[in-house]
C-alpha cells in the first residue's frame, strides 16, 4: 500500500518516519510550514506534495495528524482537499483529536467519494511516536481497520477497536479530559507547595506513596523536581483545546461538565496571558503566586 500523511508535526513526524523506515511503505506528505524538519523522511524516499488532493491521489491510506476539527474539515472538504482526489477504496485514518459530530460528517463525505474513514486518535506522547509505540483508539468498521492494520503496525504498540465511527474521538476526549484534568489539578497543588516552601522531592514522594500516584504525577514530576519540561511536550493551548472539545461534546449530549468548566478556565487564563506554547508541565511554574517570566 502507498501511504500519505498530512500533518508532520510533533506526533506526525514520528509516525511518518516509522511508516517509511520501519514499515517500508511508500510515503507522500503535505508540505506545510507547521511540519517538523522533513529531511530525514525525504532521505528515506518520502515525497513532498503541494496539496492534500495530491497526497490523496498518491495514496491508498491517508493519515491525518493535525490540530483539530477545523483543520480536518479543511483538509477533507476545502479547495485542493482530499475528498475530490481519493483513490477508489482508499482509507482515511484520522489520528487527530477531533469532535465526534464532525468526524461523522467527514466520514460520510469520504464514503460518498468512494473511500472509508476511521477515527484513530492517539494516546501517549511524541517520544512514543518516534519509538513506534503509540496506542490508537479506532472507531469505524472492523474490516476497514483490518485492511490498514499493517500500516498502523509500523508506528503503534497497541490498536484497539473501540466501536463505530466517532467512538475513537469520543473516547480520546474522555481520556484527555481525565489526563489533562489530573495534570492541571496537580500543577495547581505543586504551585501551592512551592509557594509554601515545601521540598519538591518530598511533595512528589508523598503523592507517589499515596492517592496521588498516577501517570499525571509521572509526567509532571521531572518538572516539579528539576524544571525538566520535556517529559510531556504538549502545548497548554492544545490542552485547552481538548478540554473545550470535551465541553462541546458534553453540551451536545447534555452531560454534566462542572469540573471541566473549571479546568478550562484555569488553562484559558494561562493561554490569555501569552503562555499557550508553554508545555503542560510548566503550569507548575505558571500557577505560582509570582510567576517568573
Amino acid at each position: 500500500m502507498e501511504v500519505g500523511i498530512i500533518g508532520v508535526g510533533l506526533m506526525g513526524h514520528g509516525i511518518a518516519r516509522n511508516v517509511i523506515g520501519r514499515g517500508k511503505f511508500g510515503l507522500s506528505f503535505l508540505e506545510h510550514p507547521g511540519n517538523q524538519p522533513t529531511e530525514d523522511i525525504v532521505a528515506l524516499g518520502a515525497r513532498a506534495c503541494a496539496t492534500a488532493a495530491e497526497v490523496a491521489a498518491a495514496a491508498d491510506v491517508v493519515i491525518l495528524c493535525v490540530t483539530g476539527s477545523p483543520q480536518v474539515e479543511a483538509i477533507v472538504t476545502g479547495e485542493g482537499g482530499l475528498a475530490a482526489a481519493l483513490r477508489p477504496g482508499a482509507v482515511v485514518v484520522d489520528c487527530s483529536t477531533a469532535l465526534p459530530d464532525s468526524t461523522l460528517r467527514m466520514g460520510e463525505i469520504v464514503r460518498q467519494a468512494g473511500g472509508d474513514y476511521l477515527d484513530a486518535p492517539m494516546t501517549r506522547t511524541a517520544t512514543h511516536a518516534h519509538q513506534g509505540t503509540l496506542n490508537l483508539l479506532v472507531g469505524g468498521e472492523r474490516d476497514v481497520l483490518e485492511k490498514v492494520r499493517p500500516v498502523l503496525a509500523a508506528f503503534t504498540e497497541k490498536v484497539d477497536h473501540v466501536g463505530p465511527l466517532g467512538h475513537g474521538h469520543r473516547l480520546k476526549l474522555l481520556h484527555n479530559y481525565v489526563s489533562v484534568g489530573f495534570m492541571t489539578l496537580l500543577a495547581e497543588a505543586a504551585a501551592q507547595a512551592a509557594d509554601s516552601g515545601v521540598d519538591p522531592q518530598v511533595f512528589v514522594d508523598v503523592l507517589a506513596g499515596g492517592g496521588g500516584a498516577s501517570a499525571a504525577l509521572d509526567r509532571l514530576a521531572p518538572y516539579i523536581v528539576a524544571e525538566d519540561r520535556d517529559a510531556l511536550p504538549f502545548f497548554v493551548a492544545n490542552a485547552q483545546k481538548d478540554i473545550d472539545y470535551y465541553r462541546a461534546m458534553s453540551d451536545s449530549s447534555g452531560a454534566r461538565k462542572v469540573v471541566a468548566d473549571g479546568v478550562s478556565a484555569a488553562l484559558a487564563e494561562t493561554v490569555e496571558a501569552g503562555f499557550g506554547e508553554a508545555y503542560v508541565p510548566e503550569l507548575v511554574r505558571l500557577f505560582r503566586k509570582e510567576t517568573n517570566t
